[in-house]
């Protein structure tokens, strides 16, 4: 039987007694964090590239502008759907709108945004996802 200074031993060993590692390094990483509300921008941008309707659009202007009634024949939405889509992402600043008339023409925002599209789609063609969260578990 274990004694309970065996146990505390055994916790000691798995722990770590310094509480830095590197310090110079988490001085380095944490001047060049950026500030908490653009971190939490930025994840709001990666939530909008999460949905795949919404990346499907930001794919097809990939090509250049296009009216809403195109983009939603090119990625099978209503343009309702698609008009909602939109909106989401020029609220971010992901995509941006040339009016002409009643006809509204959307394009990616800015090349930060065309590269960041181009780069996650660059990925995953040259990459085999495992996906884990798509697979259920086998019965044993």
């Amino acid at each position: 039987m274990n004694s309970s200074s065996d146990v505390h031993k055994i916790a000691a060993f798995d722990s770590c007694n310094l509480r830095l590692v590197d310090p110079d390094r988490v001085a380095a990483v944490n001047a060049r964090m950026p500030s908490e509300d653009d971190v939490v921008d930025t994840a709001d941008v990666f939530g909008l590239l999460g949905d795949p309707r919404r990346l499907k659009l930001l794919v097809a202007l990939l090509d250049g502008e296009l009216c809403v009634c195109d983009l939603a024949a090119v990625t099978g939405m209503t343009e309702s759907a698609t008009s909602h889509a939109l909106r989401l992402l020029r609220a971010h600043r992901v995509v941006s709108v040339r009016r002409d008339g009643r006809m509204a023409y959307y394009r990616l925002d800015d090349a930060h945004v065309r590269m960041l599209v181009d780069l996650a789609v660059a990925h995953t063609e040259h990459t085999d996802a495992i996906h884990p969260e798509h697979h259920t578990e086998t019965a044993r």
